[in-house]
């Protein structure tokens, strides 16, 4: 299954709250089960201005439709193609 970068561009991300985290992740888990079972939220990062998500997911129309009914921005969606750390330059 394809991975994906979606890109949130929120202001003031990094200073939500627990509680307002907890909501936003109890919305994309609630739409998640909506949509079924082929897209999988892996994790997400939180910077001072964005959320930036991993995703599984057969194509990016889906990935829009979860943002669309969750109220999520999704400002920019990437497909990810490889992923590489440091045991690649071995």
């Amino acid at each position: 299954m394809p991975q994906y970068l979606i890109e949130r561009n929120i202001p003031g991300a990094g200073s939500l709250s627990p509680e307002t985290l907890q909501a936003i992740s109890q919305k994309s888990c609630a739409v998640l089960n909506g949509l079924g079972p082929t897209i999988q939220w892996v994790h997400s990062y939180v910077t001072n201005d964005q959320i930036m998500c991993i995703y599984r997911a057969p194509n990016e129309e889906i990935l829009r439709e979860h943002a669309r009914q969750g109220g999520f921005p999704a400002d920019r969606i990437s497909e990810i193609k490889t992923v590489i750390d440091p045991t690649t330059a071995e």
